[in-house]
């Protein structure tokens, strides 16, 4: 979707050859393991936005019907009144646009807050709310974009393979670890927690929607669910309670251990009188242990509880689930079934400089760039003039060593200076020049000059992974998460492809 980023001034640098929007949105660079142990809070920060309603009807076409997410089997997804589009920002970023039922929040101020509230969230368990808008009779809510369709897509649609054990298990875990997160920073309340309220990323990653967060009026009283089964509670007060969600996660539970939605009543009952393993998915024959089948059903049992204080707290939940993980190694997409270009996971693993700029490691980025010297610069063919006799070259050439030596000693802004004074006598064209003084911008708060000496690099030395990579930090540093993901992946990709050769 969408073109260049266009916020970049094409006299700053030329038309980058890499720089494009990716096709997916951004997914949070996961270096460890899958199924590894520890709640994750982490993910690449960005700030929250007071978009423009212009902004997000040029985003999404004029909020068109060829943009509404809908699902195969739920249609279009939200409560009623309610309507989410793909959309694609100016600098490249696929995201979720929530377009809030007309009326539903009077109140504009207490509209923002809220937003707000849920935006300070930060999670890699989440589908992150970037933003929102609040204009006029308009309310609406941005969140990043999941590529991979929801769990009840890939659960209870049998036109796909069915769900592999491991993989719900994996679900299980981390929506638990969303639950927990939520709650420990005075979130656990959550709207229609479902199958479809769980979203995959662009790694095949499980992540709860954070539009699930946002009170979907002034106050709950109201409170309208699309649940199939909601709480106890629910059907005596109208109202739900933090533990509302937990009672949510055991009909989940169900979900994944029957492949299809069964009343908790009925599943109870099952359960009371041991014959819960009649209720298990028939395609997950032999790839589980009764053992682990009999401690799940166990689990939704406690969650279903009609009783409050008898559910568990989220924190419990992620105990119990840890302890069952399957397959930890093996990546989300694998299990998952779903095809992707390189996940970011899998690429960067070996690549240092690509984990250092996913993580915005300057230190780390700095040791390299100095350790690597310049020895990509060998076979570069290059031409020099006339001037290369004359003392002007050897003044050039001194204004290089002399920047190499302010590079080393972390001197940047005098690096920059002499980087530059190198560059503009057009005498040799040094990719690893442009890498350092882009390097140097960077430590300097100048990201915009830093991304523009990251893409000369790459128009001298095509197929460089080392630019990629820089242009991937400078593009983070810019909040543009998607393009610096994209790049990360091809730099890993060419690398590889390099180490093979």
């Amino acid at each position: 979707m969408g073109g260049r980023c266009s916020k970049f001034s094409p006299c700053c640098f030329p038309p980058p050859p890499r720089l494009r929007p990716p096709s997916a949105p951004p997914s949070s660079s996961d270096l460890r393991q899958n199924g590894g142990e520890g709640e994750r809070e982490s993910c690449p920060s960005f700030s929250f936005t007071e978009f423009r309603l212009e902004q997000l009807e040029a985003a999404t076409s004029g909020f068109s019907p060829e943009n509404v997410v809908r699902d195969a089997d739920r249609g279009v997804l939200g409560v009623p009144g309610d309507v989410v589009y793909r959309g694609e920002l100016e600098d490249g970023r696929s995201v979720a646009v929530k377009r809030c039922e007309r009326g539903a929040w009077p109140d504009p101020q207490g509209f923002l807050e809220e937003a707000k509230s849920v935006g300070s969230l930060r999670s890699e368990r989440l589908a992150n709310l970037i933003g929102c808008c609040c204009e006029g009779d308009e309310r609406l809510l941005v969140a990043e974009f999941m590529p991979n369709e929801t769990l009840a897509r890939h659960l209870f649609l049998r036109k796909t393979p069915p769900m592999k054990w491991a993989m719900r298990l994996r679900v299980a875990y981390y929506l638990a670890q969303a639950l927990e997160y939520c709650s420990s920073k005075g979130k656990p309340l959550y709207h229609d927690l479902h199958a479809y309220r769980v979203l995959f990323d662009q790694d095949g990653n499980p992540r709860l929607s954070c539009f699930g967060l946002v009170k979907n009026n002034v106050d709950w009283r109201s409170y309208r669910t699309k649940l199939a089964f909601p709480s106890p509670e629910y059907f005596r007060t109208g109202t739900m309670s933090a533990t509302s969600a937990i009672y949510s996660f055991g009909t989940m539970l169900l979900d994944l251990l029957c492949g299809k939605n069964i009343p908790p009543a009925h599943a109870l009952d099952q359960i009371r009188s041991k014959n819960f393993l009649m209720l298990m998915d028939s395609a997950l024959e032999g790839q589980f242990s009764s053992a682990d089948a009999i401690e799940l059903f166990r689990l939704a049992s406690r969650c279903l509880q009609d009783e409050v204080r008898e559910r568990p707290n989220a924190k419990s939940l992620v105990t119990i689930l840890r302890s069952l993980q399957k397959e930890a190694e093996v990546p989300s997409h694998v299990l998952l079934g779903v095809k992707e270009e390189v996940s970011i996971t899998e690429a960067l693993v070996r690549t240092p400089l690509g984990q250092a700029c996913s993580r915005m490691d300057l230190t780390a980025i700095h040791e390299i760039l100095e350790t690597n010297g310049y020895e990509d610069d060998e076979g570069i063919g290059t031409e020099l003039s006339f001037q290369m006799w004359t003392k002007q070259l050897q003044e050039i050439l001194n204004s290089k060593t002399r920047g190499d030596a302010c590079f080393k000693a972390k001197e940047f802004a005098a690096a920059i200076d002499c980087y530059t004074q190198f560059i503009e006598g057009g005498l040799l064209a040094s990719p690893t020049v442009y890498v350092r003084r882009c390097f140097s911008y960077v430590m300097n708060d100048m990201p915009r000059e830093a991304l523009g000496d990251a893409v000369q690099a790459l128009v001298i030395f095509p197929d460089w992974p080392t630019a990629l990579y820089l242009q991937a930090a400078c593009l983070l540093r810019l909040g543009s998460e998607d393009q610096a993901n994209q790049c990360l992946r091809d730099g890993a990709s060419l690398e590889a492809k390099t180490n093979r050769h």
